[in-house]
């Protein structure tokens, strides 16, 4: 009989201790998780069946390797919000797949995401013709964004980051048909002189969207 106080105890208490380690992770639905999330979120429910399947161990032990890797996670996830470089690495980047109607297969190839991968997710937001397609950017977290084409309406660029945490974006530039240069001259037409204070800044018909760190 006692074992089994134990055991429903110890299911109670780390219920609880998971959802409030869950919480302070920060909030995202499961489909957004990244990679650290997702190997957290299974470590941790390891360390919680081991400890309910083996009463007699030390809860401790348990808890202990729950906080830690709670710790971890919450340090990269600082890291990245400081560090473009730790967020690529953690979570990766956005993939053009289509650009203005025309597939980039060596994006695809990149990604290891196939045609039958393509045209899957295509089927799950309704697009039924690929021809109807002119932006389908793979998202890190694996969800396809799909732009269609509006009948009648010329192609219009997609919104692509210029600048993030004050980094040039040189692959962004290039897709847009700019140089760095242009960009560098055109913030300081607008007032920017210091590039590494911006913290992101977009180019879309003509017109800049800047939004300057206040940190």
């Amino acid at each position: 009989m006692e074992i089994y106080l134990i055991i429903i105890a110890r299911t109670v208490l780390l219920y609880f201790l998971i959802i409030i380690i869950f919480r302070m992770m920060g909030k995202r639905e499961i489909g957004e998780l990244s990679i650290l999330d997702l190997v957290v979120f299974i470590m941790i429910a390891e360390l919680a069946v081991m400890a309910i399947e083996s009463p007699k161990d030390p809860l401790m032990h348990s808890v202990i390797s729950m906080l830690l890797l709670l710790g971890i996670q919450y340090g990269l996830a600082l890291l990245s919000l400081k560090s473009e470089k730790v967020r690529q690495l953690i979570d990766g980047k956005p993939t053009i797949i289509i650009s203005k109607g025309k597939i980039d297969e060596r994006a695809m190839r990149s990604q290891r995401y196939n045609f039958d991968d393509l045209m899957t997710q295509l089927r799950e937001k309704n697009v039924r013709n690929l021809g109807d397609v002119e932006f389908a950017i793979l998202e890190t977290s694996g969800k396809l964004n799909v732009f269609t084409k509006q009948e009648g309406k010329p192609m219009q660029n997609i919104d692509l980051a210029l600048i993030i945490d004050g980094a040039i974006q040189p692959a962004h530039l290039e897709k847009i048909g700019k140089t760095e240069l242009w960009l560098r001259q055109e913030l300081r037409k607008l007032g920017y002189q210091e590039l590494q204070n911006i913290s992101f800044c977009t180019y879309s018909n003509g017109v800049f969207y800047v939004d300057v760190s206040n940190v």
